[in-house]
């Protein structure tokens, strides 16, 4: 028997959003019920990514936002005042996460721990490294040595520049 993999295009991301990402926010006019992301895509947005953003945020906001992202959708079989105890089930389906202002997405880490990429990695070492160069280049000139070296320089301005 062969092997049919499927290639990465036509396979499923298995992500820690899934559970959130394949829930239905309601029944469409055809009577086709609308995942999360469907509707995401609908909307031209990366599904993941909004949720990675959600998992991020406070509860409270994170089901505010997605109530206004449900709302710019075409109105399925759910009424409009459903939309905000439809955001906050949704919203229950994501991930636990601690968020960290400035560091990214921590791919689930452990309290505590800060998970960083290699891509991360590399900027924070380039960091340093510049501030390191630049205060290296910064550092004022030694005097002692100069002067017992016996180098006496003086320097004087031309005239115009006094």
């Amino acid at each position: 028997m062969v092997d049919m993999a499927l290639r990465s295009p036509y396979t499923l991301i298995n992500s820690e959003f899934n559970q959130f990402l394949f829930a239905p926010i309601g029944e469409e006019g055809n009577g086709m019920m609308l995942s999360v992301v469907s509707a995401l895509t609908r909307l031209d947005i990366d599904p993941w990514e909004e949720a990675a953003q959600l998992a991020g945020l406070p509860k409270e906001i994170a089901a505010a936002t997605l109530n206004q992202l449900i709302d710019r959708l075409p109105r399925g079989l759910w009424m409009r005042s459903d939309t905000p105890g439809i955001a906050a089930r949704l919203i229950e389906l994501l991930p636990q996460r601690t968020s960290v202002v400035g560091l990214g997405h921590l791919g689930g880490a452990k309290p505590g721990k800060i998970k960083l990429s290699a891509i991360e990695g590399i900027l924070i070492l380039a960091l340093a490294t510049s501030l390191f160069f630049t205060t290296l280049g910064h550092r004022a000139p030694n005097l002692e040595n100069s002067s017992a070296a016996g180098s006496t320089t003086s320097t004087t301005l031309p005239p115009a520049e006094r």
